[in-house]
């Protein structure tokens, strides 16, 4: 057994997942991250942190995955922070189904497969923490993002459903909802957009170019974004507190999203969230 608390973090080549990873080892965590791509995983190795290749399309390489991290610590598995996801840009009616499957496929099915995993053996310790990188789109629409936004409400469904049902068990649930973070999940969303989504042969042409704009970095810059020390410091927060909450907002456009659906009277936020770009 570990002398070291154990986390296990998802997607961390980059961004969010990578910030965290080297955050929870400055912390005092033992680490267990996972990448796709064995690429990755020198950078982390050379911070202390021990690096897995998973891929959450891949039944298999989740069970294998589990598999290894369960003997590499002797069945001590103490927290779990689901964080590898991308984004499926273009609107509702330009999205092929079989991308819309591979969204949730990546986003949703195969956090469910991990977190079932790993419960058992937080049950066998009656202790746990959770954590889901959702988003502030889990709570809130928004325009061309309706893949996406389908997914973290699935997550944030799933997620609550599963914290009620393992009350008094020890394993508490968390979401992290954060609005804009700097990271490389725009660059990912622009590559999706491009792959998958006729620009040229859609309705939304226009609006669509000026949401490119926004991607490829030529637009205005969000003067919300913040860094991903801002999620970290949630995260923190949800693996340490006593009575962890189920809901942590991130960055000011999260909570006034948040609160201004609580607020308004359903109709008028949704033309409100309309003109949102």
């Amino acid at each position: 057994m570990s002398d070291r608390p154990v986390v296990i973090v998802t997607g961390c080549s980059s961004g969010i997942g990578a910030y965290c990873a080297r955050a929870l080892v400055r912390d005092g965590w033992r680490v267990l991250a996972t990448v796709r791509k064995s690429e990755d995983q020198a950078a982390l190795e050379a911070d202390g942190i021990e690096t897995f290749l998973m891929d959450y399309r891949d039944q298999q390489s989740i069970n294998d995955f589990v598999a290894a991290a369960g003997e590499r610590t002797e069945g001590q598995i103490d927290a779990l922070f689901n964080n590898g996801a991308y984004g499926q840009p273009g609107a509702v009616e330009d999205l092929p189904t079989e991308v819309l499957r591979e969204q949730f496929e990546t986003n949703v099915f195969g956090w469910h497969e991990l977190t079932r995993q790993v419960i058992p053996f937080m049950r066998r310790r009656g202790a746990g923490r959770i954590v889901q990188c959702s988003s502030i789109l889990g709570i809130v629409p928004y325009r061309f993002r309706g893949a996406y936004t389908a997914s973290k409400f699935a997550i944030e469904g799933l997620s609550i459903t599963l914290r009620m049902e393992l009350m008094g068990s020890g394993i508490h649930v968390s979401l992290i909802e954060p609005g804009p973070i700097a990271s490389r999940f725009t660059t990912t969303g622009l590559a999706k957009f491009r792959e998958n989504i006729d620009l040229e042969g859609s309705v939304h042409a226009a609006a669509y170019r000026r949401q490119l704009a926004r991607l490829d970095g030529s637009g205005p810059i969000n003067r919300h974004k913040l860094g991903p020390e801002a999620v970290y410091t949630a995260l923190k927060r949800a693996l340490t507190a006593p009575q962890p909450k189920p809901h942590y907002p991130v960055t000011v456009p999260a909570r006034q999203g948040m609160i201004l659906k609580r607020l308004l009277p359903s109709a008028l936020f949704y033309r409100l969230m309309r003109w949102v770009d």
